[in-house]
């Protein structure tokens, strides 16, 4: 099996090596000053969610996804919206949080598009765009394009995991009920055009057509596997983290004791979040 002739993306080490530098150096700077920083294990969920956007934007996914299969293209998207957000978001420590919305616009900003259901339209708006054929065969013929498409699906991804991730107290996670039911709610969201993606008699991204067949797969094929990775894959994460949040609720209610009348305060705490 065969494999796209390596080269260097050396954009994208240059970004990805300067923002895990520009962490680490906050992180040391702020323990000289407060003497505290980042947990090591906070260090790690950051670091490795660098490196999975490292992972998908350079050699072999990003070469594959812009030049040969769309099924790779949509594999690229999920590390970037689905994987890489939520570990970024775990290792990112609530002093670092506040620096970075700090300013009276930014902070705005973030707490509104972080609203749960602000946050479920926008990243679903944003995975509708990104994967609209006109929109795909700009970014395959543009290399600026790609990446304004892939810092804008990323930015949504974050909004997306906020109501899940968020270590904020001013700007609150959803309680364990209300995180499973948001993410439910999202596993539904991509069906639709996976559905599209699954089932298509044709190529619905033409440009894809056009590019040379490796390993055998035809454009057909190619979009099949990529409907499946977007509905199975994708659905396996969510569902993953759901059921994670659910044995954690279970447990923490067992150890303090289970209210059945403090579920009523779920739809309240959900909907004043959304507000």
């Amino acid at each position: 099996m065969r494999l796209p002739p390596w080269h260097v993306h050396l954009d994208v080490w240059l970004l990805f090596g300067s923002i895990v530098a520009a962490y680490l150096i906050a992180n040391r700077r702020f323990e000289r000053e407060d003497g505290a920083a980042a947990t090591r294990h906070q260090r790690r969920l950051f670091i490795s969610g660098i490196a999975v956007l490292w992972i998908g934007a350079d050699w072999p996914i990003h070469d594959l996804a812009e030049r040969y299969l769309y099924s790779m293209h949509m594999f690229q998207h999920l590390l970037f919206s689905l994987v890489a957000p939520p570990l970024l978001i775990a290792g990112m420590p609530a002093w670092m949080l506040r620096r970075f919305l700090s300013p009276a616009p930014v902070r705005a900003v973030v707490r509104f598009v972080t609203r749960p259901v602000v946050a479920l339209v926008f990243f679903n708006g944003v995975l509708l765009f990104t994967h609209w054929p006109a929109v795909v065969d700009v970014a395959v013929h543009s290399e600026w394009s790609h990446l304004g498409l892939h810092l804008l699906l990323v930015s949504s991804a974050l909004a997306m995991w906020w109501p899940v991730m968020s270590p904020l107290p001013e700007m609150p996670a959803l309680p364990a009920p209300g995180q499973m039911l948001y993410l439910f709610l999202q596993s539904l969201a991509p069906t639709i055009p996976a559905s599209f993606l699954t089932f298509a008699s044709r190529p619905l991204y033409p440009v894809y057509a056009t590019f040379p067949r490796i390993w055998g797969v035809g454009a057909l094929t190619d979009q099949l596997i990529a409907g499946l990775l977007m509905k199975i894959l994708g659905g396996a994460i969510l569902w993953t983290i759901i059921t994670v949040i659910f044995f954690r609720w279970h447990s923490q209610e067992e150890r303090d004791g289970l209210d059945p009348l403090a579920l009523r305060n779920v739809e309240r705490d959900v909907v004043r979040s959304a507000r």
